[in-house]
């Protein structure tokens, strides 16, 4: 793909001149990486591109990228985000978020984002741990993590934000993880091709504050046996010679099989009219139950810049009033 200039876009095109201040080894480089090439393939062009993020160490991003950016408030990119794309929906708007600044002090943001289809791509970076704030615990932290701020463990039972955003009616939501670096690309062009809100949740290792996360199941040597990637269209399998596979029974709940049980392994249907599939899939307790990486869902839907745009156009056309009547048109009152 060219930019303006009719020249290649590369890679490189994407990185800004600013040093990338992160802590050596921190899973957030991996994902700026993956981020840049990604876009680069796609053939983006850097001033139709916005980044806005919120508060945080992942919220550091848009000042790596060479793209529009704003470095907004704590949860509330969604927000702002939301009204870039409506005063113009021709821009490429992307929110950079993490599991404290979403799934906190921006959850209100984060659901209404899902529950309108804004046409907004959300790469929400999850390593389980506040780490800007040096260390203390994060809703999405497992229960009894000890912390700073939890020095006997935290009695309060983790979100999971692809369930959350399911939940809220989300039309594309995706998980992927830092060093898989050709599946997170997938993921991110996937969900660039979404007409509506795309959520892509990334596990990524805060190497300093909760270090290891994900080794239980990221890890090479035990990869295969405890990770299960969705593909569309295909069985749910894994292991080493994809051996052992998920079943539902009745009640929607899974269960493993293998050998000649192995026919019985779901069938994988991110587009599925319901969303039970995706949430079960979601909920399963990781300590029995390999962990999903990929789309979980995908829905069209019209999104909501289109619709109140339409509106707006609709009322020019048809509103022959002056703003001075519109405004005080209805139930106005004088207070002497």
């Amino acid at each position: 793909m060219t930019d303006v200039d009719g020249r290649k876009i590369t890679k490189r095109d994407f990185k800004s001149d600013q040093d990338v201040r992160w802590c050596p080894g921190c899973g957030d480089y991996s994902i700026l990486n993956s981020v840049q090439a990604a876009f680069a393939d796609l053939g983006k062009k850097l001033h139709e591109t916005v980044i806005i993020s919120g508060i945080g160490c992942s919220s550091r991003f848009p000042y790596y990228m060479e793209t529009y950016g704003f470095h907004t408030i704590h949860g509330r990119a969604p927000a702002l985000a939301t009204g870039v794309k409506l005063s113009n929906p021709d821009l490429d708007v992307w929110v950079v978020t993490g599991d404290g600044d979403a799934m906190s002090i921006g959850g209100n943001h984060f659901i209404h984002t899902m529950r309108r289809n804004v046409g907004l791509k959300v790469l929400m970076f999850n390593n389980r741990i506040y780490g800007l704030t040096k260390g203390q615990y994060s809703p999405t932290s497992p229960h009894g993590k000890v912390t700073k701020s939890t020095p006997m463990g935290s009695v309060d039972h983790p979100f999971s934000p692809i369930a959350l955003a399911l939940g809220a009616g989300g039309t594309f939501v995706a998980r992927s993880v830092d060093i898989l670096a050709p599946h997170l690309q997938a993921t991110i062009k996937r969900a660039d091709g979404h007409g509506g809100t795309a959520v892509v949740e990334v596990y990524q290792n805060c190497n300093i504050f909760n270090d290891g996360a994900y080794k239980h199941f990221t890890d090479k040597v035990v990869r295969s046996e405890r990770m299960v990637e969705l593909r569309q269209g295909e069985p749910l399998l894994f292991g080493k010679d994809h051996t052992k596979g998920i079943a539902f029974d009745e009640n929607f709940q899974p269960y493993l099989v293998e050998g000649d049980d192995l026919g019985k392994a779901y069938v994988w249907d991110e587009a599925a009219a319901s969303p039970a599939p995706a949430m079960a899939l979601a909920t399963m307790d990781e300590s029995r139950f390999p962990v999903p990486i990929g789309v979980f869902r995908r829905q069209d839907k019209a999104n909501y810049e289109q619709a109140v745009n339409l509106q707006v156009e609709h009322a020019k056309s048809t509103t022959q009033q002056s703003l001075e009547e519109l405004l005080y048109a209805g139930e106005i009152w004088e207070v002497s």
